[in-house]
């Protein structure tokens, strides 16, 4: 099963320290919560061969930069650092992308991990794992959800690619979570960034992922982020 947890905030200016920490954070979480995980992961850049790191804040550190140095990168868009993890158990697949520190005005960054896992593998924490993006990101939104729950949503409620969203799990900032209907979505938990991390359902029940998603858009909590950006969160 193929699913990916995913979080999207608006211009937030930060160093390759900055970033290296907030992803040491990120790694050390998700191999909690996923013990297929060795620990080691590699590299995947868009041009030439990658390399093993650890995932303390040096080694990643070290990595920023080396993106950095490419020639197409773009301090106000932001660094892109994409990671695939060693797994321990076949049929596992861990990946994690993102684009962040940057300020650009048309451009969400974002943390987005895409996880493969046997069909037999007992479920797994979805909610744990959007929490662990939030808290090491502290993003505008965040969902999770596979490519069922996006096809329900663009075809049943009118979602279109690129705007906030939630899955069987989706995460609001402060300013989003505000303007959420209490007695629509009750399991809700705020988290440590002031924004709320909320479970809608299920793996495959898209029905009440469309009629949460609905919910939240007609309350104004699922409002894009006013372009050109100015800001990180609603």
């Amino acid at each position: 099963m193929r699913r990916v947890v995913r979080g999207f905030w608006g211009p937030r200016q930060e160093s390759a320290a900055e970033l290296a920490a907030r992803w040491s954070t990120t790694l050390d979480r998700f191999a909690r919560l996923l013990p297929e995980l060795t620990g080691t992961w590699h590299t995947v850049p868009a041009s030439g061969s990658g390399e093993t790191i650890r995932p303390d804040e040096p080694s990643l550190l070290a990595a920023l930069r080396t993106a950095q140095a490419a020639d197409d990168w773009s301090a106000a868009d932001g660094t892109s650092l994409r990671l695939l993890a060693d797994t321990a158990a076949p049929g596992w697949k861990v990946e994690l992308a993102a684009l962040a520190g940057g300020t650009p005005q048309y451009l969400l960054q974002s943390l987005v991990a895409t996880i493969v896992s046997p069909d037999d593998a007992p479920g797994l924490p979805d909610a744990e794992l959007l929490a662990a993006v939030a808290e090491s990101w502290d993003p505008d939104h965040g969902d999770v959800g596979d490519r069922a729950v996006t096809s329900a949503l663009k075809k049943e409620a009118g979602f279109r690619i690129g705007t906030p969203s939630v899955g069987w799990v989706g995460y609001l900032s402060a300013g989003r979570a505000a303007r959420t209907p209490s007695d629509a979505l009750p399991d809700r938990r705020e988290l440590r960034t002031g924004g709320t991390l909320l479970t809608i359902a299920a793996p495959g029940d898209t029905a009440s992922v469309v009629k949460a998603y609905q919910a939240l858009k007609n309350s104004g909590a699922l409002e894009p982020l006013p372009q050109p950006l100015t800001r990180p969160a609603l």
